[in-house]
């Protein structure tokens, strides 16, 4: 917390520049909690920092005060200006900007000043519903439910369908460098990605749609959006031929047959993008196409897709799918749109956040499973290249928290990606597979047959030598 001259509030506890840590337990369920720390430095503003905070707009000072803050992922920066400054807007106390840092209009005193970090942390920290959801997959009885949108590290696919009677062009490798590049680059440090691009003619969403007199166009109602995916990516064939998930953004132009289509929410009223998103899966946007003015028109028609309204819904969707979807905000509150480059710094230390706490349940998760396999086999033959990963993901695991704990978050999410891909490793190493379905029962029928034959004349034999032992001991022993 920065303050400029003028804001310091007259009820501060000591005198600046001070600090002081918070912990508090985060219960995520009876048997999980996480414990938060936070770490609050209270300091004066620099001569660069003030003449940043001179700018004219709050967007040339957030631009500004981003060359002179600490680049480490996870931590916030809020600058507190006078209640006179014209740098925010007037009826607007805090304004978020797209780096990590905020402008608070300061007034009120120390307790105002408490409430506006607590809302800014809610915003722009990693909080309780945070934590819930990167562990929803993990904790049975978490709060949020099992379609929690999550990460995934995986590779985007997008698809278009035109129809025979249109002669669609869309510009897909320009649209990708200049939208999607962007925001694939600021999301580099969470996963490795590759776009994938195809056209599929004739395809058939596999649900009729219902034609409305009134209006002349087709709906599609919400109910019968579930049924719409299936017979379209039984064609798609991104995710044969890639190992990693894939996230399937297909634009759909309907046959003239069909045209204009809309698509219908839970009440009824048409959907302003007419596009839908399934979670963990995807989206698909309709695009309808203009009837021709004449009926005599040539066909087929030539239709250039715009590729800028198919782009904001595309990104849109794939923030949802990432969990940045941003949560109501107080009407003083105004957070900078990041531009380009889809998402905020600080949306990207959330992120982050979730996925290395996420990343320690799957190896906790792994490695708790491992364990109960080798504790259930007793005569199974654990290699030292086994032993060797389940010690690493152990030790990434370790120095993932560790970092977490010291605020380290880059560091800390490249160790549990290493504990992730170690623990899958061990747990899946050809060595052990071949155990997993071969208990006792199976052992007797397989080897009863092979022993059987041999062991009969063994046992016959040894009968017959016990009958003549026994005889040999009733007979009376002849004295000469």
């Amino acid at each position: 917390v920065v303050f400029a001259p003028g804001s310091v509030p007259g009820d501060l506890p000591r005198p600046l520049p001070f600090s002081d840590v918070q912990e508090r337990e985060i219960s995520v369920n009876l048997r999980t909690s996480i414990t938060s720390r936070c770490e609050t430095v209270y300091r004066s503003t620099t001569t660069q920092e003030e003449a940043a905070l001179n700018a004219a707009t709050a967007q040339e000072a957030d631009a500004a005060l981003h060359l002179l803050q600490d680049a480490s992922l996870g931590s916030l920066t809020v600058y507190m200006v006078p209640e006179t400054s014209s740098l925010l807007p007037q009826g607007i106390s805090v304004y978020v900007g797209k780096h990590r840092s905020a402008l608070v209009r300061a007034g009120g005193g120390l307790a105002t000043l408490r409430t506006r970090l607590r809302q800014l942390t809610q915003v722009m920290s990693f909080t309780a519903s945070s934590i819930a959801a990167a562990l929803s997959d993990r904790v049975p009885d978490s709060p949020l439910g099992p379609d929690t949108r999550r990460h995934l590290k995986s590779s985007l696919g997008m698809d278009m369908r035109p129809s025979p009677s249109h002669a669609v062009n869309w510009d897909i490798e320009d649209a990708v460098n200049h939208y999607v590049q962007p925001v694939l680059d600021k999301l580099s440090l969470v996963a490795n990605f590759s776009v994938d691009s195809q056209i599929l003619y004739y395809a058939v969403l596999g649900v009729t749609p219902r034609f409305d007199k009134e209006s002349s166009s087709f709906f599609l109602s919400a109910h019968s959006l579930p049924h719409v995916i299936n017979p379209v990516e039984a064609r798609l064939g991104s995710s044969a031929a890639s190992l990693y998930p894939v996230l399937n953004f297909l634009l759909y132009v309907p046959e003239r047959s069909h045209s204009p289509l809309y698509i219908q929410d839970k009440d009824g009223a048409p959907v302003s993008t007419n596009a839908f998103h399934s979670p963990r899966w995807g989206g698909i946007m309709v695009y309808n196409v203009e009837a021709p003015a004449s009926p005599q028109a040539s066909l087929p028609l030539h239709v250039d897709v715009d590729m800028v309204r198919v782009m904001e819904v595309f990104l849109a969707q794939l923030r949802l799918l990432f969990g940045l979807s941003r949560e109501e905000l107080p009407p003083e509150f105004v957070l900078e749109s990041p531009g380009n480059e889809g998402l905020a710094d600080w949306e990207l230390d959330r992120l982050l956040w979730a996925h290395t706490v996420e990343n320690i349940a799957t190896v906790s998760t792994t490695l708790t499973s491992l364990a109960q396999l080798l504790d259930k086999i007793g005569n199974i033959v654990i290699k030292d290249d086994v032993a060797s990963e389940v010690y690493r993901a152990v030790a990434s695991a370790q120095r993932a928290m560790a970092k977490l704990a010291t605020g380290h978050l880059h560091l800390a999410f490249q160790a549990s990606k290493e504990a992730v891909t170690s623990s899958e490793r061990a747990f899946f190493d050809p060595s052990l597979l071949h155990l997993l379905y071969f208990p006792d029962d199976q052992k007797f029928a397989i080897y009863i047959p092979l022993f059987l034959p041999m062991a009969v004349p063994i046992l016959l034999s040894l009968a017959k030598i016990a009958r003549e032992a026994r005889q040999r001991k009733k007979e009376p022993t002849k004295m000469d």
